[in-house]
């Protein structure tokens, strides 16, 4: 145990202590942040130059009430169809609707002078629907038809309770929107986790059999002890940076969120994370219960409590075949191959998270959930959705108990593995290893 606990400090020591690790700790975070925001950002500077449509209207229905917007201005045109072909060339398109619009909504022909897209043709058609809807329902006699839809045009808040917990418990669940996120964030985070850190022992174990350090260091320690302080002394790296993360989150959550939110707001979300049904007001509930998750200090713990324990238990479970591989390569492009049949699960991990985060209650999700190669990932997702107990707990027993058998079996590569040069081994001879005995 001393000789592993050497090679662990000696592997926290000299990656916690570069500045590219204190670096990317503190920027992940807004990183992550950036990302989210992103995609939004780039809807909103995405937008192209307005584009004028001429609209020749032979019903005179629709013309007057299109909508001009920041994208689309739509201009009457008096002109005949191939007049207009010929001669309107510097506008974007020519927009031609039948006179019969309201009994065959088929009757719609847009010429363009450039190529179109999906969103210009939607809000084309869009408002058509809406204009021929409102001439149809014109035929009713109804007065004040318009003001009428507003009127009772209505939004239902639905608020879900959990009937199989206690009246004492706190029956209210999480948000769909929010566990839904929450499901998205942290099943990405554990598929960056596996692959980072288990690619960073891979490399470590490349570049130390390339320098013949790995010859020196088995004359002093056997094999297994020197892939166990390896993988340890990573895996204690990537808990560092889960309990910044956690602090930093707990900070924003507990003090900055707090002060930036309107009082209102705050008890109101406050009042429904204590389960009270009527407290909301004219308030959204999904903004509250947003409110609610993000100050809550007990929650996110909760939650970073179990990201601990998947990420090290998944990080456990990969690295030791990332190890495995690194030992019986003798650089990173060789590895690739070998390295294949690790990522693909990771990659079917995420793929199985898309499709569970839609249904966290159904089959693919719990076997998911239990199967090691898949779990971190899979269970993560499905925390925020208030599974029951017993799943958790049989996810992470599965997993730790899949990475004792794992490391036994990278063991056996890697004694052998770390004597290998000049060669690349098949997967036959891979498996050869595995049966020596020792």
């Amino acid at each position: 145990m001393s000789n592993i606990s050497l090679i662990i400090r000696r592997e926290f020591n000299e990656r916690v202590r570069k500045k590219s690790f204190i670096v990317t700790t503190l920027l992940t975070p807004v990183l992550m942040i950036g990302l989210m925001v992103a995609p939004a950002l780039i809807m909103q500077f995405s937008r192209g130059d307005t584009k004028h449509i001429a609209v020749i209207d032979e019903s005179g229905l629709v013309a007057p009430q299109l909508q001009d917007d920041e994208e689309l201005v739509f201009e009457p045109c008096t002109l005949g169809v191939e007049e207009a072909r010929r001669e309107l060339t510097d506008v974007f398109g020519i927009l031609c609707i039948g006179s019969d619009i309201v009994e065959n909504p088929n009757n719609v022909r847009f010429y363009v002078n450039s190529s179109s897209s999906l969103v210009v043709e939607s809000n084309i058609t869009g408002q058509i629907e809406e204009i021929v809807k409102t001439e149809k329902l014109k035929s009713y006699h109804i007065g004040n038809l318009r003001e009428i839809l507003d009127e009772v045009r209505t939004r239902v808040a639905m608020q879900t309770f959990r009937n199989d917990k206690s009246q004492e418990e706190d029956s209210r669940t999480q948000s769909p929107i929010v566990a839904t996120v929450l499901g998205y964030l942290l099943g990405f985070m554990l598929y960056m986790f596996l692959l980072i850190y288990g690619s960073m022992v891979m490399q470590s174990v490349i570049e130390e059999k390339n320098s013949r350090v790995l010859e020196v260091m088995v004359s002093s320690v056997r094999p297994f002890d020197l892939m166990c302080g390896k993988i340890l002394g990573v895996a204690l790296v990537a808990v560092v940076q889960i309990l910044v993360w956690g602090v930093l989150i707990g900070f924003v959550g507990g003090v900055v969120v707090p002060h930036m939110m309107p009082a209102d707001v705050l008890v109101s979300a406050q009042a429904a994370q204590g389960g009270m049904s009527d407290v909301a007001g004219d308030l959204d509930p999904e903004l509250l219960q947003a409110v609610a998750a993000m100050t809550d200090m007990g929650y996110i713990f909760k939650l970073f409590g179990f990201l601990l324990l998947f990420v090290f238990g998944g990080y456990l479970f990969y690295s030791a075949m990332f190890a495995a591989v690194g030992s019986a390569v003798d650089n990173v492009q060789d590895a690739s191959q070998l390295q294949l049949p690790i990522t693909l699960p990771i990659i079917l991990a995420l793929l199985v998270m898309m499709a569970v985060i839609k249904d966290p209650n159904s089959s693919l999700a719990f076997w998911g959930s239990v199967i090691p190669f898949t779990s971190p990932i899979v269970m993560m997702a499905r925390i925020p959705y208030d599974i029951p107990w017993w799943q958790v707990v049989l996810s992470l027993g599965v997993l730790y108990a899949s990475f004792v058998g794992m490391v036994w079996l990278a063991a056996k590569i890697y004694r052998v593995g770390i004597f290998m040069y000049g060669k690349k081994p098949t997967f036959k001879e891979l498996f050869r290893w595995m049966r020596y005995r020792y």
